[in-house]
């Protein structure tokens, strides 16, 4: 830090004392440094990263300890693999009884039965019915046995909002998973604590779901697109500000057998993973929404995924199709 004082002629003669001692004793006065602030962290089974800039260095910890603690928040409340979490009280009870649950859990699960009510049925939270009947580690997928049985249990409809909180499920076996849309919305979560902490220029990111605040001062933030089988390729980076951008793939967890890719994507018509598209990305002012978005068309594939996303203002998509061809919504391809 520059210690110089400012020109002799316009301080005060009392003053120039003072300040000359200041100066030699080293306690003259000086502003904490603006910095970038930078952290990367696993959370919610992936990693994430924050970033952003301050104007008092000395808040960087504080702000960086805040997003990781409400990241680890979201996942104590929401974790399908906590069994203290609601989500598991949930699946342990709700086919029993009425479970209430907090506001804030309730309230995500409005929404996903918002995009559920859209893409009539493509976006589905009971998808976990099946689900968990797949170990991507181990290459474990349910028999076609299994499958014809858990099936019936897929349907949003099962799942049932009550009045007060409270959440029961219409038939014993069902389960739900928030992983199309949990994620998106703690990278939601954690940037509204920065922006309220004064910050203007942030970057939040977790597994595929970014959110932008402001520009990278002065220019915007570039963000890449995996290339789907090329780990350390990109097929596109986007410049962008303030926004909030979402990609699903067919290449975040997955095996193959007998040339057939079991990924964890599930449509929840058949209980089985779709084969049309290998990524899908959607841009948009909400991270929430993007990460449920990038799921749901992913599920409908090409056509119909790019009919939705045409009747969604203010979000656009980018579909990357199994013959490894990209697609851009109205909004990007002009």
């Amino acid at each position: 830090m520059n210690n110089e004082i400012p020109a002799m002629g316009v301080i005060p003669a009392h003053l120039r004392a003072l300040l000359y001692l200041w100066l030699i004793s080293g306690l003259w006065p000086t502003p904490a440094e603006a910095e970038w602030q930078r952290q990367s962290f696993q959370t919610m089974g992936t990693q994430a990263y924050v970033e952003f800039w301050t104007e008092d260095s000395s808040q960087g910890p504080l702000l960086i300890s805040a997003v990781q603690n409400e990241f680890e928040r979201i996942n104590q409340l929401m974790s399908p693999y906590l069994q203290s979490s609601e989500l598991s009280l949930l699946n342990r009870d709700a086919s029993q009884q009425a479970v209430t649950i907090s506001a804030e859990l309730y309230q995500l699960l409005q929404q996903a039965e918002q995009l559920a009510v859209l893409s009539a049925g493509a976006f589905d939270i009971s998808f976990a019915s099946v689900g968990f009947s797949y170990d991507y580690r181990q290459h474990v997928k349910p028999s076609v046995e299994d499958l014809a049985a858990q099936r019936s249990l897929i349907n949003y409809r099962h799942i049932q909002l009550l009045a007060n909180n409270q959440v029961r499920f219409a038939k014993a076996g069902v389960k739900i998973d928030l992983g199309g849309i949990a994620k998106g919305y703690a990278v939601e979560r954690s940037m509204a604590l920065l922006a309220q902490a004064g910050i203007q220029h942030a970057l939040v990111t977790a597994g595929g779901d970014t959110r932008l605040l402001g520009d990278k001062r002065g220019r915007p933030w570039l963000v890449a697109i995996k290339h789907p089988r090329k780990s350390d390729d990109i097929v596109a980076q986007l410049p962008l500000i303030n926004s909030a951008i979402s990609t699903s793939g067919d290449y975040e967890r997955f095996f193959i057998e007998d040339g057939v890719r079991y990924h964890h994507i599930l449509d929840p018509k058949s209980g089985e993973s779709p084969s049309g598209l290998m990524s899908v990305t959607v841009l948009g002012p909400d991270t929430t929404r993007t990460d449920a978005l990038s799921t749901t068309l992913f599920v409908l594939g090409l056509e119909r995924g790019m009919a939705l996303i045409e009747q969604q203002a203010d979000y656009e998509a980018i579909f990357i199709s199994s013959e490894h061809q990209l697609y851009f919504s109205s909004g990007l391809a002009r």
